[in-house]
C-alpha cells in the first residue's frame, strides 16, 4: 500500500526537480551570457587621466608669458582651462562631494547604500527620480559615454570599481572637476566661473561656488543666463545640507540666503583676435601634446599681452580723435627686431568691435604705402656709389606716360634746386625720388624691395614705373614693418616670428643693404635738421631718444602710414578707411604719428632706448653745406658722415673768399647717355583747350639743367624756332595743330661743336 502511495508521488517530484534543474540551467546559461556579455562590453581603462594623448581639434593661442589670447570649447575635452586640486577651492570640492557623492572617500567606486535607496525611491514614485551615481561612475561615463540605460548602469559600476584600483580619489575627483560638463559646451568648474561670472575660482563666494555645483545636475535647465529661481532653490538646499553636516558656518549659510549673484559675460583679457586668425591661417598648430610643457593644444606666440592692451587703447583713442577727420581704421604692428619677434598686432576696435569694417585685417591688408618706399630706394643709391652729400636735382619734372604726359611735384608744391641725398630724403620730396629712381633703375628697386620682404609687389617693374619710388604699388603694414627692421638690423633680413612653441626650425637671414648705407639711411630718418624744409622743427617726430621715422601719405588722402625703428624695437602705424574712401586730409604727420610717439614712449616705459648703431667703417667729415664737397674756409660747414672711399678728395669750387654762394654742382645722374629732350617726349600727345585763345596756348621745350649750355637753337619741323642762351634750358614754343618733330642744337662751354638730341615726334590735336 506504501509503495504504490510512493510510487504516485515519484513523477511530481521527478518533475519538480527536473524543473529545478531547468532553472539552475537557465540561471547558469544566463550568468554565462552575462559574463560573456559584460566581458564583450566592458572598454580598457585609460593609462593615465591626463588626456596627453587626446585629439585637438582646436589649439589654445597663449602670449609670451601664458596669458590666453583664445580660447576654444570645440575640443571633445577641456584641455585649455584646467587647474590641479590644490587650486580649487575646498570648500568647491566639499560642495561636490556632499551633493553627488557624500561617501567618496569610503567607497570603493559604487555606492551600494545609495544606490539601494535609489532604487526604492523610483520604485516608488514608479519613475527615475534619483540616480546615485557616484563621482567615480561620472568619470567613468565621461570617458566611455553610454546609452542610458540599467546594463550601462551595470558596466559603469564595474569599472568604476576597476577605476578606483588604477587611480587615487584625489586624481579622480581632479578630473572630475576639470571635465564636467556645463552649457554652452563648457567643461569643468573653471569654464563654468568664467561664463558665468568672468572671474577665476579663487575670487568666487560661496553663493556662487555651490551655483557650480548645482549647474551639474541640470546644466540646459537651470541655465543662471536664462532662469534662476530653480537654480536658487537647489543652491539653498545644498547650503542647508553641509550646514546640518557642518562643512559650513552660519555665517556662510545666511550669507548664501542673503546673497544675489552678480553675472557678468566672459571676455578675454586682451583683444588679439586678428593674430589669432592670422596664426590659425598660417597652419600654426601644437602638434605635441603630452611632451607640451605648456599643456596639450597649447601654442605660445610671441605676443605681449599687456603691451597689445596699452597699444589697442591708444589707437582706438587716436581714432576716436579724428572720427571728424573721416579716419575710421588704423592698425599698429610692433617688432622687436632684436630677437625678430612680432610683440604686438593690433587693429582699431579690435576684432569684436564696432568698425564696419572690424572683420578685415588691416595688418595685413595691402594699401598703397606713399613715400615710406623712399628709405629704400636712397638705400640702393647709397650701395650704388651715392652718399648722402651727393647733390640732387630738384626742380620741375614730367615724364611721359603712355602717349601722354605726366608732371611730379613735391607735396609742398616747391622745388628747391640742387639738394642732398639727406635733405632729399629726410624732407621725403618726390622730384629728387624719381631722379633717384631713374638713377637705380626700377628693376633693380624692385628686386631690393622683394628682398627686403615685400611679397605684394608681384607685377613687372614696368608695371610700377618710375612711380613705385613714390609709392604707387601696394604693400601690407606687415611687409612695411618687417622691411624697416632690416634697416634697423644694419641692412640684414631675417623673417618676423610670431610662435615661440612649438620650435620651428632657425630661420635663415640675407644681406640686402651693406651696414654703412643702412646706418645712413637710420641716421637721416633720425636727423630732425635734415626734414627742416617740408616739416619744419617737427617737434611731433623727434623722440627723447634717437628714433629714424619716415611718414607716408597715399593719393587722395586714403592711407596715412608712420614707421619707425629705435635700438630695439620697429613700429609702423597705418590710419584711413578699409572701404577705401578718402580721408578729409590726413596725413602721416597729422595722423598716425601721434599714435606711434605714444608706443614708443609705452615701450621705453621700463627701459632706456640706446642710440642707432653706426657703422664704424663710417667718418665724420667736414663737407660744405651747399655743394656737398669737402668743405673750405668759406663754406657753411656741416659733419657728414662718409665711408673712407666715399670721402670727396675735391675741395669746394664754389665759395671763394668772398664766401660767395653761387648754387650747387649736380652729379651726373646717367653718366654716359645722348643728350635728349625732357620735353617733349616720343610720340607725345597734346590737346589744345577749346577755351582758351589759339593764339595764347603754348608748351615749353625742356632738357636737363645739369647740361648748363652756352646757347641753345631748338628745332621744329626741321626750322629754327628759338634761340636760348647761356645757362637757358627750356623754350616755350607756340602751340600748332598737326604731328611735328622737335630737337635741340646744344652749345656746350667750351665746344666749338654742337650736340643735337635725338629727334622726338609729337601731335597737337
Amino acid at each position: 500500500m506504501l509503495w504504490e502511495k510512493s510510487r504516485e508521488h515519484l513523477p511530481a517530484q521527478f518533475r519538480r526537480g527536473k524543473a529545478l534543474l531547468g532553472c539552475i540551467a537557465c540561471i547558469a546559461m544566463l550568468s554565462g551570457f552575462i559574463v560573456w556579455k559584460t566581458r564583450q562590453d566592458l572598454r580598457p581603462l585609460p593609462d593615465s587621466l591626463s588626456l596627453g594623448g587626446s585629439n585637438i581639434g582646436k589649439v589654445q593661442m597663449l602670449d609670451r608669458r601664458g596669458i590666453p589670447l583664445s580660447i576654444t570649447y570645440e575640443n571633445d575635452w577641456n584641455i585649455h582651462d584646467q587647474r590641479p586640486l590644490h587650486e580649487i577651492p575646498a570648500l568647491l570640492q566639499q560642495a561636490f562631494i556632499d551633493s553627488e557623492d557624500k561617501r567618496f572617500y569610503r567607497h570603493h567606486g559604487v555606492d551600494w547604500p545609495a544606490r539601494m535607496h535609489a532604487v526604492l525611491q523610483n520604485i516608488k514614485a514608479l519613475r527615475a527620480v534619483r540616480g546615485a551615481s557616484t563621482i567615480t561612475e561620472q568619470v567613468v561615463r565621461m570617458i566611455h559615454p553610454r546609452p542610458r540605460t540599467m546594463w550601462s548602469r551595470w558596466l559603469e559600476g564595474i569599472e568604476a570599481a576597476r577605476m578606483e584600483k588604477r587611480f587615487p580619489k584625489v586624481e579622480l575627483l581632479e578630473f572630475y572637476l576639470n571635465q564636467v560638463p556645463y552649457a554652452h559646451q563648457r567643461r569643468g568648474v573653471a569654464q563654468a566661473a568664467s561664463l558665468y561670472f568672468d572671474r577665476d575660482l579663487s575670487t568666487l563666494n560661496i553663493k556662487e561656488m555651490l551655483a557650480l555645483v548645482v549647474l551639474v545636475r541640470a546644466p540646459s535647465s537651470m541655465d543662471l543666463r536664462r532662469e534662476t529661481s530653480r537654480a536658487n532653490n537647489a543652491v539653498t538646499r545644498l547650503a542647508a545640507t553641509m550646514f546640518e553636516r557642518r562643512h559650513i558656518s552660519r555665517s556662510q549659510y545666511e550669507s548664501v540666503q542673503n546673497n544675489d549673484w552678480s553675472f557678468a559675460g566672459f571676455r578675454l583679457p586682451v583683444d588679439a583676435g586678428h593674430f589669432v586668425q592670422h596664426l590659425h591661417k598660417a597652419g600654426f598648430a601644437a602638434v605635441e601634446t603630452s611632451s607640451n610643457p605648456h599643456g596639450p593644444g597649447k601654442v605660445v606666440t610671441t605676443l605681449d599681452a599687456i603691451l597689445q592692451g596699452r597699444v589697442q587703447l591708444i589707437l582706438d583713442s587716436r581714432l576716436e580723435d579724428l572720427r571728424d577727420s573721416n579716419v575710421s581704421d588704423g592698425a599698429v604692428l610692433v617688432v622687436d627686431h632684436r630677437s625678430d619677434e612680432v610683440v604686438a598686432w593690433v587693429n582699431g576696435g579690435g576684432l569684436s568691435g564696432e568698425q564696419h569694417g572690424g572683420w578685415i585685417d588691416a595688418v595685413i591688408a595691402p594699401r598703397q604705402p606713399g613715400s615710406t618706399l623712399k628709405p629704400f630706394l636712397y638705400a640702393l643709391a647709397l650701395e650704388m656709389g651715392w652718399t648722402p652729400a651727393t647733390l640732387i636735382d630738384d626742380s620741375p619734372l614730367a615724364e611721359a606716360v603712355g602717349a601722354g604726359l605726366h608732371s611730379f611735384n613735391n607735396y609742398s608744391r616747391t622745388c628747391y634746386g640742387p639738394l642732398r641725398l639727406r635733405d632729399a630724403l629726410g624732407n621725403s620730396l618726390n622730384i629728387p625720388a624719381i631722379r633717384t629712381i631713374q638713377f637705380t633703375g626700377i628693376e633693380r628697386f624692385l628686386d631690393v624691395l622683394k628682398q627686403s620682404g615685400f611679397t605684394s609687389l608681384h607685377k613687372p617693374s614696368n608695371y610700377y614705373g618710375a612711380g613705385l619710388a613714390l609709392g604707387n604699388g601696394e604693400v601690407t603694414l606687415f611687409e612695411l614693418v618687417q622691411a624697416y627692421s632690416v634697416l634697423a638690423r644694419s641692412g640684414v633680413f631675417r623673417p618676423l616670428r610670431m610662435v615661440t612653441y612649438p620650435k620651428h626650425p632657425p630661420l635663415t637671414q640675407s644681406r640686402v643693404f651693406g651696414e654703412e648705407s643702412a646706418s645712413l639711411i637710420a641716421d637721416i630718418l633720425s636727423d630732425p635738421h635734415a626734414r627742416r624744409l617740408e616739416f619744419g622743427e617737427g617737434y611731433l617726430l623727434r623722440l627723447p631718444f634717437q628714433t629714424a621715422i619716415k611718414t607716408g601719405t597715399s593719393n587722395d588722402h586714403r592711407d596715412a602710414w608712420t614707421v619707425g625703428f629705435s635700438s630695439r624695437y620697429t613700429v609702423g602705424v597705418w590710419m584711413g578707411n578699409l572701404d577705401r574712401t578718402p580721408t578729409s586730409g590726413i596725413t602721416g604727420t597729422s595722423g598716425p604719428a601721434l599714435v606711434l610717439r605714444a608706443v614708443f614712449a609705452e615701450l621705453n616705459r621700463y627701459e632706456e632706448s640706446e642710440p642707432l648703431k653706426m657703422s664704424r667703417r663710417l667718418m665724420p667729415v667736414a663737407i660744405c653745406r651747399v655743394s656737398g664737397q669737402r668743405a673750405t674756409a668759406h663754406c657753411p660747414v656741416m659733419q657728414e658722415w662718409l665711408a673712407p672711399g666715399a670721402i670727396p678728395h675735391q675741395s669746394c669750387q664754389l665759395h671763394e673768399s668772398k664766401g660767395k654762394h653761387e648754387g650747387g654742382i649736380l652729379v651726373d645722374q646717367n653718366p654716359g647717355e645722348t643728350i635728349t629732350l625732357l620735353q617733349p617726349t616720343p610720340d607725345l600727345q597734346l590737346a589744345m583747350d577749346p577755351h582758351i585763345p589759339d593764339g595764347r596756348e603754348a608748351f615749353c621745350f625742356l632738357i636737363a639743367r645739369e647740361i648748363n649750355p652756352e646757347r641753345v637753337e631748338w628745332i621744329v619741323n626741321e626750322k629754327v624756332v628759338g634761340l636760348t642762351g647761356s645757362s637757358v634750358c627750356r623754350f616755350v614754343w607756340p602751340l600748332s595743330h598737326g604731328t611735328h618733330y622737335a630737337r635741340a642744337r646744344i652749345w656746350l662751354h667750351g665746344d666749338e661743336k654742337p650736340v643735337e638730341t635725338p629727334r622726338v615726334q609729337f601731335t597737337v590735336k
